[in-house]
């Protein structure tokens, strides 16, 4: 279940990708299907990398001659050349990172003068009904420390020499889990998920798995509604 819509990049040819907070590797295994020259995914997460690791071999390995490269890294610190990828994407990251300013510099950076930004962080309104139903949801260890305005965002963003190509809301049927999962977290946390959440994590799973058409474009309608994911495409000016 990819955030990012990578028909809206431009992943042709001779296009080196990172994706930063690459988690299980979702982006990173999707890209490597592309026609591209390099995929690279960092996170410092070691388990999710782990994972990530595996996942590529058992089910994407065998599909692509796309070198793919999973790295240990921080977000503030990446550990890469300026301008050393033509296609950077950052999803659902930004809102864990206290500087998060710091971040949207290095990711600036590495990205190559004409290359591509996508970046996704949650919608504010979901994102505010979370907050209200849990503390524990936003004051875990390594969880959500502000809920972003995407104008704000667009704007830090666009400041660092970038230009707003497109844009678009996602994943408006997992609002309503994360709401139940908020509404219900200490039980959840204690193994005991109520039935309604239990219920609607399996209707997740089988929509993943299945990906029927009614339901996609069920949520295809809801997104611009109730999405809780903001995606924005940007491209890095060239310069003179």
């Amino acid at each position: 279940m990819e955030t990012i819509d990578f028909d809206r990049l431009p992943l042709t040819p001779g296009k080196r990708v990172l994706d930063v907070g690459c988690g299980e590797g979702r982006h990173v295994h999707a890209a490597a299907l592309e026609n591209v020259a390099e995929v690279v995914g960092l996170d410092l997460e070691r388990a999710s990398l782990t994972t990530a690791r595996e996942d590529y071999e058992t089910y994407v390995a065998d599909e692509t001659d796309v070198p793919v490269t999973f790295l240990s890294g921080d977000a503030l610190r990446l550990p890469f050349e300026d301008g050393a990828f033509d296609v950077v994407c950052c999803t659902e990251v930004l809102e864990h990172i206290p500087d998060y300013e710091a971040a949207l510099d290095e990711l600036r950076r590495v990205c190559a003068p004409g290359g591509t930004l996508a970046v996704s962080v949650p919608r504010a309104g979901p994102e505010r009904v979370c907050w209200a139903l849990s503390d524990e949801y936003h004051e875990v260890e390594g969880g959500h420390v502000r809920i972003f305005d995407r104008e704000a965002l667009q704007a830090d963003v666009e400041r660092r020499g970038f230009r707003r190509i497109d844009g678009h809301f996602a994943h408006a049927l997992h609002a309503p889990y994360w709401w139940l999962k908020c509404l219900w977290w200490d039980r959840d946390e204690r193994g005991a998920p109520p039935l309604p959440l239990r219920a609607y994590e399996r209707f997740l799973e089988w929509d993943v798995l299945e990906s029927p058409r009614p339901v996609r474009l069920l949520e295809r309608a809801l997104d611009p509604v109730v999405g809780k994911s903001v995606v924005y495409y940007f491209e890095l000016e060239a310069g003179p």
